[in-house]
Parts: C-alpha cells; structure tokens; sequence
C-alpha cells in the first residue's frame, strides 16, 4: 500500500493578509461561518454593516471589528477597505455590487452564490465588475470543503485513472430563510448549486443536463416551491456521467419518526474508487468530512486519510482566500465571476429541464442569456 500520498486539502493562503475586508450583512452566515473563518485564518475584517445596526455591533464585538456602519452605503466609502465580503440576500446582491463598483478604492468583491436571482442577472454583476477592474469571487464554498478537495487531489494526480462515473446522495434537511421562502426557491438554487458547482470543480463542463423534481410535503407547508427533491444527471463528452440525489424532505424525521440525514458522494474511475461524507449535516456539532479511497495496487485496501477540519466554519476561509491570492497576485480568482456563470448556466437548465421534461445543453442556456 503507497503511505505516500499527500493531498492538498487546505486553502492556499495569500502572502499579505493585511487587505481590509468590509463586511456586508450580519446574519448565520458571516457571523458564524465566514468571520469565524477569517480570524483562523488570520485575514483583517475592519468594518461591518448591516439593515439591523444592533445585529451588525454584536457581530463585530464578538468578532473584534473596529468599526460599524449604520449602512453599508457609508461602509463602501471607507477607503482603509480593500476587499467588499457581501452575506445578503440574491435578489438584493446586484444592488450592493452595482454602487461597490462605484469606488475606486476597492479591488476585490467577494459575492455569495447564487450570483444573481438567474444567470441573466449574474452576467450583468460580471460585467460590472469588469468594466470597473475589480476582482470578483463568488463564495461557493463548498470546493473548499475538506473531502471534495482531497478527491480533486486524488484525480489532478491521476490516482483514480479516467473518471467513469460521479454520484451524490443528500439526505438533509436546510434552514430557510425569509427571503428564499419568498422567491419560492427549495432547492436547485440553494442546495444543488453546490453539488453542481463541485461536480464542475471535480470533472469540468457538461455538455447538457436533465433534471426532474417533486414537491417536499414539509416546505409545502410554508412556502410555495417546486424543486423540494430535485434529482439529475450530467452528461459529459466522453461519456463521463454525474448526478445527485437531492433530497429535503428525507422522510418524517421531524414528524415523528427516526431521522436519517446525511450527505455521501462516491467517485468510480478505471484506478480507483473514491467515497466521502460531507459533514455539514451535523452542524453545529464539529464532524469533519471524510475520504475513503482504494486504488489499483494496493491490495484492495481502504486507504482513510483524517483531519481535524470541517467545512462549517472552516473551510469558508477558502473562498475569501483565493480572492486575495487573485488580488495579490493580479490574476483570475479561482471561483471567479465568470467561471461562475457556467454554475449558474447549469441552475438555469435544470430548471428548464424540469419545466419541459428533457436534457437541456448548457450551451443553450449561455448563448440565450
């Protein structure tokens, strides 16, 4: 058995640190995932703001922010900040972004996915960002969970061989917001947008799409929806197939029977075989992701790498990271904007693909947005 391997798991880190990042928003996500991320990693959050100033001055005491804003209009005039972090709502996202860009002190932005309420939308953010040379980052942060980073290791170094077929199968129950009840959105753009996205990390661009979805009898209760359990494959070029199971409702759990909930992914090549948890599930309880994989050679062995970290909060360092590296280092960002826009294109198709019943090509999507 190879005891050899290494896998790069962890973030890469920006050599300055120093970049003042300004904090749009002060909900779950920012103050329990993002800021937590960024003190462990030791970025420099200098000001925050919020619609709720008595939310944003408990964040920033509790995450040592000097300064609060009563908006984030005055935040943005804030010239020791460098970096705009936005945790608000999609369909109010273009907003911020579009008098971001308005500042000539401010050299990343880094957005939260979905992008836009549809790819149309996002497009424009891209190119408002663009046009005013700002770096763009889009916080799909689940690249940087531990596990899917280790397996993108094991196939950058040809350990698994030629991928044959992907899969993953979420059985969990999210928290919904106010604001996504109100746009009626249960899953596709909450939950499948990272398994699409992590797909496309892992293996590329598909070529097209099929999606079917049903009604989750809990969320039908409270709000109207249509994707409660989305199901669907990618079909690659070369015959590659992926798909997911993404399922909310997972059975009466908070009914009255046993509750069942838990994220599993599998990856076959003609190497090696591949299969991990997602830990997330279990928050706030600390559960790490895993990685089991065996491979041609090492006498049907189950090679079990462990780590301490877990992708909530952790691993949300990783998307705040790469937008300092791309600053630093005047390149792309690794999630960028545009590159985001085939995520958002692969949504925007299994939407379609849903309503009319058939495969859709993501070309089909992009070229008509």
């Amino acid at each position: 058995m190879n005891t050899d391997i290494k896998l790069d798991y962890l973030p890469r880190l920006p050599v300055n640190k120093e970049l003042g990042i300004g904090c749009i928003g002060s909900g779950f996500i920012m103050a329990d995932c993002q800021l937590v991320a960024y003190r462990q990693a030791g970025f420099n959050p200098v000001a925050i703001a919020s619609r709720n100033r008595a939310n944003s001055q408990t964040v920033a005491d509790r995450h040592v922010i000097k300064k609060v804003y009563d908006t984030y209009d005055e935040l943005l005039g804030d010239t020791e900040i460098a970096v705009i972090d936005i945790a608000v709502p999609p369909d109010v996202q273009i907003e911020v972004i579009r008098k971001a860009v308005k500042q000539k002190h401010i050299k990343g932005i880094l957005a939260q996915k979905p992008l836009g309420v549809n790819l149309q939308q996002a497009k424009e953010i891209v190119k408002m960002c663009a046009d005013a040379g700002i770096k763009l980052g889009v916080n799909q942060n689940m690249r940087y969970d531990q596990s899917i980073r280790a397996c993108k290791s094991l196939l950058d170094q040809g350990l698994l061989g030629t991928p044959v077929f992907a899969s993953i199968d979420m059985r969990a129950i999210p928290h919904y917001m106010d604001w996504q009840k109100a746009l009626g959105w249960a899953t596709l753009r909450t939950m499948s947008i990272h398994h699409l996205d992590a797909f496309r990390f892992l293996f590329g661009d598909p070529e097209r799409v099929f999606a079917s979805v049903s009604v989750d009898p809990r969320c039908a209760k409270s709000f109207n929806h249509e994707d409660g359990i989305a199901l669907y494959i990618m079909e690659y070029a070369n015959g590659f197939r992926a798909s997911s199971w993404d399922d909310i409702w997972t059975g009466p759990g908070r009914e009255g029977a046993a509750n069942d909930t838990y994220i599993n992914w599998r990856v076959e090549g003609t190497d090696g075989l591949a299969k991990g948890t997602i830990g997330w599930p279990s928050y706030p309880e600390r559960t790490p992701s895993t990685l089991d994989y065996s491979i041609i050679g090492n006498q049907g062995q189950w090679i079990k790498p462990r780590w301490d970290e877990v992708w909530f909060p952790d691993a949300f360092a990783g998307p705040m990271a790469q937008l300092l590296c791309a600053i630093e280092e005047d390149k792309e960002p690794e999630i960028g904007g545009k590159d985001n826009l085939k995520t958002m294109a692969l949504v925007d198709a299994c939407y379609l693909s849903y309503k009319e019943h058939r495969a859709v090509a993501i070309e089909e999507i992009l070229s008509a947005s």
